[in-house]
């Protein structure tokens, strides 16, 4: 199970997207570019109370909702639920994810957000970690900022067992090579991936940059897309 990588209660993880607001245009445009991504302009609020709240996620406006925790079991019953009440919704925007409880229902769901077809956008100061990087990736469209932090470890199941100590051909591993190839990967990119997200012990998680996470998955012609045009998120303060 990719359980949760705790480290910021929520008040917190506001603060951060709140507090990425004073960067200066010409650091976005600059890391959108290298990125290979669209240098429009993106926003977070700076100060907002949900519409709606479904579980994990938050509803910002009538297209944008955010994921704010992690993920279980009735996870995609309330994506669904979501969607039910704000059909608009296509932009799913990733503030702070520790990742899952439930490892088969995460991956539903990352399935859900891709049928429905939503664009996942991490902002500066967004935190995705664990499970919730299998979610990311379900985005038809991904941008992820420079100063998004991420931290991937290796699965472990309920018995005490990690990744590496599973059979490589076990469903516990296949499961998520599917998934990744369900996700536009090439097989070979999907076990690259993969490896990536195990190569750290379950307790002691490896943390990567928004620009290193892009790297694995720069040149990807599904999830290396640019971004849409997201500059109706503005709700509060821009992220220059």
């Amino acid at each position: 199970m990719r359980g949760p990588v705790c480290l910021l209660a929520l008040p917190c993880a506001l603060s951060l997207a709140v507090s990425a607001a004073g960067q200066t245009a010409t650091t976005a445009q600059q890391s959108a570019a290298a990125g290979g991504q669209s240098a429009s302009r993106t926003y977070v609020p700076s100060a907002w109370v949900p519409i709606a709240s479904y579980g994990p996620f938050a509803v910002m406006e009538k297209r944008t909702a955010a994921l704010i925790g992690s993920t279980d079991a009735r996870s995609p019953a309330a994506f669904r639920a979501m969607l039910r009440d704000y059909p608009a919704i296509d932009t799913l925007v990733f503030i702070e994810c520790p990742g899952t409880y439930d490892d088969r229902a995460n991956l539903a769901l990352g399935r859900l957000i891709r049928l429905e077809g939503l664009a996942v956008y991490v902002p500066p100061g967004g935190s995705v970690r664990s499970g919730a990087i299998d979610l990311m990736l379900a985005g038809t469209n991904l941008t992820i900022s420079d100063s998004a932090v991420f931290a991937v470890h290796a699965w472990r199941e309920r018995g005490g067992r990690e990744a590496g100590q599973v059979p490589a051909d076990s469903w516990e591993h296949t499961k998520y090579l599917a998934y990744y190839r369900e996700m536009g990967m090439s097989l070979s990119q999907a076990k690259a991936f993969y490896a990536m997200t195990n190569s750290a012990p379950h307790e002691r998680p490896r943390w990567m940059s928004g620009s290193a996470m892009r790297e694995w998955i720069k040149g990807d012609p599904v999830l290396a897309r640019s971004a849409p045009q997201l500059g109706r998120l503005d709700l509060g303060a821009p992220l220059h």
